[in-house]
């Protein structure tokens, strides 16, 4: 590897996690935006086959490495994991009225599963410094969520909770056989198997479900242009890429500040308020996801 290739991968390997957590965390505004005019199931399922084909298209017209058939097999697994399970549990729950509180809460618990889950099934163990970090990387998600999590915690919408929680599970679950199975799978056909598999299970589901509404009014077509070029390209590979070269625990962490970015994003679009207490809890997060990511001290000598 050249120096010039070798200093471009160390400045990416340095921006990335910034990156992947400021795009990520438009996703549920684009979600708030995409549901107005579309079913969650349809709009996703379009989403992930047009992103497929434009991934496809790139590995194609690049020369891209394909994948063996075992790395296709666990790229199609990982797929719904990542994309039609947790993506099709957020939006629905969003679609179902779930209070954002309530759903980041849930959400923030997928790193504390992978976190537990990595040590037991990968043999990725945290160190006492990284469990004090998960456990602020949490604390800091309900801090920042607390005011709306207590203004509506009497009236739960039950279908979107089951659904959140599904969609948190089937995240931790895809994530952690990203790690296993397909650390070494080539990014750009790996992530078009995955999406190609992922439309077709979500659109199976929305055929079943009955939700096949897809009014491409200004506001789908905008979401649809967000949800494809910034998240279902240029995020969900800087995941994959991080999820290659770091442990599964450590990318997952990154999580906790997605309800407080989303929470600032909200509060400038939406007017929605931004207080003192969700302040609090991102510079909490900060420092939780700090302690998880760091690498650790070297010993003198080796």
């Amino acid at each position: 590897m050249t120096k010039d290739r070798l200093g471009a991968r160390q400045t990416f390997a340095s921006v990335a996690p910034s990156l992947f957590v400021f795009l990520w965390s438009t996703g549920f505004i684009v979600a708030r935006y995409a549901t107005n005019d579309a079913d969650p199931l349809s709009f996703l399922a379009a989403r992930l086959f047009i992103a497929a084909l434009l991934l496809g298209a790139i590995a194609v017209a690049s020369g891209a490495p394909r994948p063996s058939l075992s790395e296709s097999k666990w790229s199609i697994i990982v797929g719904f994991g990542i994309h039609a399970t947790y993506l099709g549990g957020v939006f629905v729950a969003i679609d179902l009225g779930l209070p954002s509180g309530v759903g980041a809460l849930v959400g923030g618990l997928h790193p504390v599963i992978t976190a537990v889950a990595g040590g037991a099934l990968l043999g990725e163990k945290l160190s006492s410094r990284q469990w004090f970090g998960v456990v602020l990387g949490f604390s800091g998600v309900v801090l920042v969520v607390i005011e709306r999590l207590t203004d509506n915690s009497l009236n739960l919408p039950i279908r979107a909770v089951i659904a959140v929680s599904v969609a948190t599970l089937g995240m931790s679950v895809g994530t952690l056989i990203q790690r296993q199975r397909c650390a070494a799978t080539p990014l750009l056909w790996g992530s078009t198997i995955q999406y190609s598999g992922s439309a077709i299970g979500l659109a199976v589901a929305a055929s079943i479900s009955g939700q096949t509404t897809l009014t491409f009014t200004a506001n789908t077509v905008w979401s649809l242009v967000w949800s494809i070029g910034v998240l279902s390209i240029t995020a969900v590979l800087t995941m994959l890429w991080l999820l290659q070269h770091r442990a599964a625990a450590s990318v997952s962490s990154l999580f906790f500040l997605v309800p407080a970015l989303s929470a600032i994003e909200a509060a400038i679009l939406f007017d929605e308020q931004l207080n003192a207490t969700a302040i609090a809890g991102f510079v909490v997060a900060i420092i939780g996801v700090a302690l998880v990511t760091r690498a650790p001290r070297k010993t003198p000598g080796r």
